[in-house]
Order: C-alpha cells, then sequence, then structure tokens
C-alpha cells in the first residue's frame, strides 16, 4: 500500500455498531439476541424459566413476597461478519487527488483489523463483470489472513467492463444477516444498482462511494477536453463552455442525490471517501446513522 491517502488511515480502529441484534455461536462485542453466557445483565427471570443455580439470585428470591427463586439473565454477546464488496471495473482506475484503489485497500485493511480485533470475522470479495477470486476472501477471524487480503487488494489493476459481478457477491453472503461495505465509485447503469442493493437489503449495508474533487475541479469553463471511458467506449473531443459545465456538473449532483435516495432504501445513507481514508469520520458516519 502506497500514497498518503493510504498511509493516513493505518493504525486507527473504525468503530461500527450492526443495527440488529446479532445470532451466534462465537463469543464476541455485539449484543446478541439469545440470553446467557458471559454479557450484560438483562433482567431477572423465575428459576422454572432458567434452571441455572450458579445465577442464583438471592437478594430478588427473598423480596418475593411468593417466595419464587428468581435467577439472573445475562445478555449474549457474540461476533458477527463484516464483508467488503468492492468494484474492480475499469472506471475504479481513475486517478485525481486521490488513487481509488489505494484509496479502497487502506480502506479495507483498517476493516480487517478492526473487525478481527474484537472477534469479528472479516470477508472479502472483488467483482468486475464477475467475481475476482484471486482478490477475495472467504470470512476470517485471522487477523494475518484478512490483513495479507486487503492488503493484495490494494495492488489489484481494475479493467473490467462492468461490476456486474456484485449481483454474483450478494448471493453468495446470503443468509444470517451480516455488516456490508460496498465499495466502488458507483457508476453503474441505473438498473444494476437497484439489482445489487435489492440483493443486499436483508444485510446491514453500508455504501462507500469512492470519489475524487478533481472530477469536477478539472473542467474548465471554456476549451477542448479529451475525455476517456476507462471501460472501454473510446474517447471523445469535447468542447467545453461554462452552459455545458453546469449541465455536467447538475448531472453529477443529481447521480449522487439518486444513490443516496436509493442507499437510504436499503440501508445507510453512503459514506464518501475522497483523497485520503479518515477511520475517525468513517466511526462518526456509522455511529450517527
Amino acid at each position: 500500500m502506497s500514497g498518503e491517502g493510504a498511509e493516513a488511515g493505518k493504525g486507527a480502529d473504525i468503530i461500527y455498531l450492526p443495527r440488529w441484534r446479532a445470532r451466534g455461536n462465537h463469543a464476541g462485542a455485539h449484543r446478541g439476541r439469545d440470553a446467557g453466557g458471559p454479557g450484560t445483565f438483562k433482567d431477572q427471570v423465575p428459576f422454572l424459566r432458567l434452571p441455572d443455580a450458579r445465577r442464583l439470585d438471592l437478594r430478588a428470591s427473598l423480596r418475593d413476597p411468593f417466595e419464587g427463586i428468581h435467577v439472573r439473565r445475562f445478555e449474549a454477546r457474540v461476533a458477527v461478519e463484516v464483508w467488503a464488496l468492492v468494484d474492480l471495473s475499469a472506471s475504479m482506475r481513475f486517478r485525481g487527488l486521490g488513487d481509488r484503489m489505494a484509496l479502497a485497500g487502506a480502506f479495507c485493511e483498517s476493516l480487517a483489523a478492526s473487525a478481527t480485533r474484537i472477534g469479528d470475522g472479516f470477508g472479502l470479495i472483488a467483482c468486475d463483470s464477475g467475481i475476482r477470486e484471486e482478490f477475495s476472501l472467504p470470512a476470517t477471524r485471522s487477523r494475518a489472513t484478512a490483513a495479507a487480503a486487503a492488503a493484495r487488494l490494494g495492488a489489484a489493476m481494475p479493467a473490467g467492463a462492468s461490476a456486474a459481478g456484485l449481483r454474483a457477491a450478494a448471493a453468495r453472503i446470503a443468509g444470517r444477516p451480516k455488516l456490508v461495505f460496498l465499495v466502488s465509485d458507483f457508476r453503474w447503469p441505473p438498473p444494476l444498482l437497484e439489482q445489487v442493493f435489492s440483493g443486499l437489503a436483508f444485510h446491514d449495508l453500508v455504501p462507500v462511494l469512492l470519489a475524487d474533487p478533481a472530477e469536477a475541479e478539472a473542467l474548465p469553463d471554456w476549451g477542448l477536453i479529451e475525455l476517456e471511458d476507462l471501460e472501454g467506449a473510446g474517447t471523445r473531443l469535447v468542447l467545453m463552455r461554462p452552459s455545458l459545465k453546469r449541465r455536467w456538473l447538475a448531472r453529477e449532483a443529481e447521480r449522487t442525490a439518486a444513490l443516496g435516495r436509493l442507499a437510504r432504501r436499503h440501508g445507510r445513507a453512503p459514506f464518501r471517501l475522497a483523497e485520503r481514508f479518515d477511520p475517525a469520520a468513517l466511526s462518526r458516519h456509522l455511529l450517527g446513522g
């Protein structure tokens, strides 16, 4: 991993809180749906409901006018699975004030370290028109394995003509709810956007929008500019003028607003990642939304 934006995010944890109470067999840091085991005090129940003599509450039992026996019930703390689904289509090659793949790699490295440090599983699926297995990883609680997979991703070269493989990624992680970070510039056709977000709506979905101020700042008011379609449609010479620039920027603003509406309908508002990765800013976004 290289670059100022990549280095900025190292060493800090991403703090996240799933929107649901998890079920699972592995002890962890999150509030579970079931009672039992070590955890936070939840309530007191009659002994017949939870016949566990180790949890007898003598004070509550002595206060019961009907001489019932009571036990303390604790809220289980369990681990969850945290997944990063990363777009490797060719538009992710864009470099302006930041390097999109370096930012994606820095984000995944921080997420992998943060998840495995508290006992959660970290999984990674990278996609262009299909799933890129060489950059993907089943959910693991191994810090070294998760860190190595995230580091490989930062060196990936996006080249695919589309991000359609994310539909298969959504199907691959179907089942028990997970915390899913969808990392992309989201320059996809509207039907693909709807299909991918709908496929992930069962999970706690956090879109991570990779953006760059240079995309707008580089446009002159007047002049000839050569535009390259990174996904294979070639180059085009355009005469830029103030009216066209205004329409261009308005279309970009509407695209971003439409993404926000779609994201909130299926999960959380997008987190905008541009120039440098700041784990504290992401943590505030997750805890505030």
